[in-house]
């Protein structure tokens, strides 16, 4: 769905180096307990990143993936708000950095500033190192602040606040108060999550905190009315192809330079958005002379779109569009 962007080599080049000296059987300790943690649907009052080899294996493991999904995110709330650009992004529970990288990249001209929150000190240190030196402008300036991520946050006014791979680390209660937050002081919010069931429970979940606030659905969503989705039957992730290191196939095994990484997300605004029409929300299925698309449309509901051959150009756009792509495809310029 995305091709490789300068700033994901930028990052891999960053994180080339840091396992350096720590053994490998520790890194892949470490990430398989992160991997638990992460999918996992059992929260926690302390820090999952708890010392320098938790965050390096983190940051080595994890950072592509959710740069890529956050990067994916932002793409959809930029095509449904295509003049608006953040001057200030607060990052909740960013530790390495991984989605301020990807809003460096979304807005490289306009260089936010941000201001990265977490709760683990390790994770602040080695994401500043990796900003320092990755010779972005945004990130080199950005804030790194060590700040409980819980009922008890409070934040200054943003433009814009990610929050990425960060709900499940809480409790339910504190999860709502943050993102009731997060709604309170932005513009814009934009929250990832695995793209699991439990995943997208809690986007669903976050998603009404939003509305409920007054925010309006920018993306995936191409309405603000309740997900159509009848609970337990499916649930709504897309995925983000990611360039594997070798931690990954160490622990994951398997020869594949790439996996997709699986998300679920939810972009809402402050400001009137220009959601698309509909959303591809499964791989859309190419047969001969016909292309099936799964669809998520303005009205709130699900639908199939059968596109034939006959269609003409339509046909041939459906057969390049991807799944988490707007439909119909924009028309060309005049």
């Amino acid at each position: 769905m995305n091709a490789t962007s300068p700033t994901a080599e930028v990052l891999r080049g960053a994180l080339a180096g840091l396992l350096d000296g720590l053994p490998p059987s520790q890194a892949a300790r470490a990430v398989e307990r992160l991997i638990a943690n992460y999918r996992g649907a059992t929260p926690t009052d302390a820090p999952i990143l708890r010392d320098r080899s938790d965050v390096a294996a983190y940051a080595a493991y994890r950072m592509p993936a959710t740069f890529e999904a956050v990067r994916s995110a932002l793409a959809a709330l930029r095509e449904s708000a295509p003049d608006w650009v953040p001057a200030t992004h607060t990052d909740i529970g960013g530790g390495t950095g991984a989605a301020s990288w990807a809003v460096a990249e979304a807005w490289q001209d306009e260089s936010p500033l941000t201001t990265v929150l977490d709760w683990a000190e390790p994770a602040l240190a080695l994401g500043r190192e990796l900003a320092v030196a990755s010779g972005v402008p945004a990130l080199h300036d950005a804030h790194w602040q060590r700040t409980r991520i819980s009922a008890a946050i409070s934040m200054e006014s943003t433009d814009l606040v990610t929050m990425s791979y960060v709900l499940n680390e809480l409790t339910a209660s504190d999860r709502m108060a943050v993102v009731a937050e997060a709604a309170r002081t932005a513009q814009a919010v934009v929250i990832v999550e695995p793209g699991t069931p439990d995943g997208y429970d809690r986007i669903i979940s976050a998603r009404k905190e939003l509305v409920a606030a007054g925010l309006t659905v920018a993306a995936p969503c191409p309405h603000s009315a309740d997900c159509p989705i009848v609970p337990g039957s499916d649930w709504c992730h897309f995925a983000a192809r990611v360039s594997r290191s070798s931690l990954h196939r160490q622990v994951k095994g398997g020869s594949l330079p790439y996996e997709d990484e699986k998300f679920s997300y939810v972009a809402a605004t402050r400001f009137p958005p220009l959601p698309a029409k509909a959303r591809i929300v499964r791989k859309p299925q190419i047969r001969k002379g016909l292309v099936m698309l799964d669809l998520c449309e303005e009205e709130g509901r699900l639908s199939r779109e059968n596109v034939a051959k006959r269609h003409g150009p339509l046909y041939r756009a459906a057969r390049d569009a991807a799944w988490g792509e707007p439909w119909p495809p924009a028309a060309p310029d005049a």
